[in-house]
């Protein structure tokens, strides 16, 4: 198995029982973080860890940076390695919330050099209608050496979206819902608004109704549009604090536009410094 984008309900639970494949649950809720581990203890996919936003996923908050920051790669590939993921794993994440906290785990492990890393299209909610099984054992996995090889090459920082932007060489894609991009609402961080210059793309624009991704020519008619003159490598994905801006980067790569960098501290890093200007309006 190299599943390096999606994975769909069927196939999944064709291979569910292959030893060399790993389900990671990654269903979480912002306002509630205790949600996902206790939906997980009621069911969840056979064969499945948990793996928490805010405790594996993420690294300490410092009062600088954002909500989510990136985790430490030593720390992480430990947490990867207890979950019993090693260099020839096929990893499977899903959640259900639209994808938004599987694409998450699909940018870290790919961050830290393993591709061989997909999400489960439609989460949860595909599983159950394909009639897939759910269980309550909790599996603990053998615990396995992760060796991360982490490429920076593809994430910014907050000074690289602002010269980026200030020398028109960037696209910087903001993946928050329109109300909290143009500044209508701001349920999470200091300030309301968005980085002055950045495009708005809602992430949910990715999927269908039922929460599946769209079509990769779907997908790869409406980012052309939405790049306009500018190449892939040129794209930089934010967010409210780096989570749903992983969506995008995954919307991307279905659509065969590869390249595309990450901004981890995303806009409750930049809002955090009172210096960075921000914007209002759509």
């Amino acid at each position: 198995m190299n599943y390096q984008t999606l994975i769909d309900a069927q196939t999944l639970m064709e291979r569910i029982d292959d030893p060399m494949i790993q389900v990671v649950d990654c269903r979480f809720e912002l306002g509630n973080p205790a949600y996902g581990r206790e939906c997980f203890t009621k069911g969840h996919l056979p064969r499945s860890v948990y793996a928490h936003l805010e405790e594996d996923l993420s690294g300490p908050r410092m009062p600088w940076s954002g909500r989510h920051p990136l985790p430490d790669p030593h720390a992480l590939a430990l947490t990867l390695g207890a979950f019993g993921i090693g260099a020839d794993t096929q990893v499977i994440a899903y959640d259900d919330a639209n994808s938004m906290y599987a694409a998450r785990l699909w940018w870290l492990l790919r961050w830290l050099g393993h591709p061989r890393v997909a999400v489960l299209d439609g989460g949860l909610s595909a599983w159950q209608a394909a009639g897939g099984a759910m269980v309550t054992e909790v599996l603990t996995p053998k615990t396995t050496l992760f060796t991360a090889h982490p490429n920076d090459d593809g994430q910014v920082t907050a000074d690289d979206v602002a010269m980026g932007l200030e020398d028109q060489r960037v696209l910087v894609l903001d993946a928050r819902s329109a109300e909290r991009f143009a500044g209508v609402i701001e349920p999470m961080d200091p300030r309301p608004g968005h980085v002055p210059g950045a495009t708005h793309h809602f992430y949910g624009d990715n999927l269908t109704t039922n929460s599946r991704f769209l079509p990769a020519d779907a997908l790869r008619s409406r980012f052309t549009t939405l790049l306009g003159g500018f190449q892939p490598d040129e794209v930089i994905s934010m967010c409210g604090s780096g989570v749903t801006a992983c969506h995008t980067l995954l919307a991307l790569e279905l659509a065969g536009l590869p390249g595309a960098r990450l901004y981890p501290g995303s806009y409750s890093e930049w809002c955090r410094d009172s210096a960075r200007p921000v914007a209002l309006g759509p």
